[in-house]
Order: C-alpha cells, then sequence, then structure tokens
C-alpha cells in the first residue's frame, strides 16, 4: 500500500477508503500485506479524476465497467451517461444557488460600504431611494 501511495501520491488512508468503497480490490500477500497490481495506478488515477469531476464513489463505482484507460476513457455506456448528466444537472442547480447568494452578498456588501459612519446600510439606501 505504501508503494501505490508513493507512486500515485494518495495517502494510505485515502486508498483504505477505495478499497472499503470497492474500487480497488489489492490481493494479499501471505504475511497479509495488500498486494496492488500494475493497473491499481492506472484505477487511481481514474478514480480522482473522477472524483473531480465531482462524482461520489458509490458512482464511480457503478461507473468502473464504463471505463477505460488513465484518462479516462469510457465506453458508451446508457446508465454511465443518464448518471453524468444527472450529475451535472445537480451541479448546475448548485451554481445556481451560489451566484444567487453571492450576488445578494455583494448587494450586502456595496450598502454596508455606501453607509455613512454609525449608519445602518438600510438607511443608507432608503437616503438614496433604493429601499
Amino acid at each position: 500500500m505504501g508503494e501505490l501511495s508513493r507512486r500515485t501520491g494518495v495517502g494510505t488512508h485515502q486508498l483504505r477508503y477505495y478499497e472499503a468503497q470497492g474500487l480497488l480490490d489489492p490481493t494479499r500477500s501471505a504475511n497479509g500485506y495488500r498486494e496492488y497490481g500494475e493497473d491499481s495506478v492506472a484505477k487511481v488515477e481514474q478514480i480522482r479524476t473522477l472524483l473531480s469531476a465531482g462524482m461520489t464513489t458509490k458512482d464511480i463505482a457503478s461507473m468502473m465497467p464504463c471505463v477505460l484507460g488513465e484518462g479516462p476513457d469510457f465506453v458508451s455506456c446508457p446508465e454511465l451517461l443518464d448518471l453524468m448528466g444527472s450529475r451535472e444537472k445537480g451541479l448546475n442547480e448548485r451554481i445556481e444557488a451560489l451566484t444567487r447568494s453571492r450576488d445578494a452578498l455583494r448587494g450586502h456588501i456595496d450598502e454596508t460600504r455606501t453607509a455613512r459612519p454609525g449608519e445602518r446600510p438600510w438607511a443608507a439606501a432608503r437616503r438614496r431611494g433604493r429601499a
């Protein structure tokens, strides 16, 4: 496990988590140590890439039959497209909610900056005819 951690830059605790989630399947040596094959480095790279794209480990486990290469590259699977489309929709909804929150916060910041010393921001807005 230490060697795989060194080769991928992923901590051993994270590798254990991937194993617990069914994403890595090491063999065991006679002394009980985990042994990872050469394909494990590519598999960890696939996992990290998919996690960075907003996929969960549960998603990744279901996607693995459609994943090839280190990229990862995908085989066209209807289930995979549905899953990725669903994740994209969720991300878009979160982006829209965050954009609304940022815009509201920006408005509060602007009102606070333009208030006179000791004046409440809502009073400054009313003074300027915006409330």
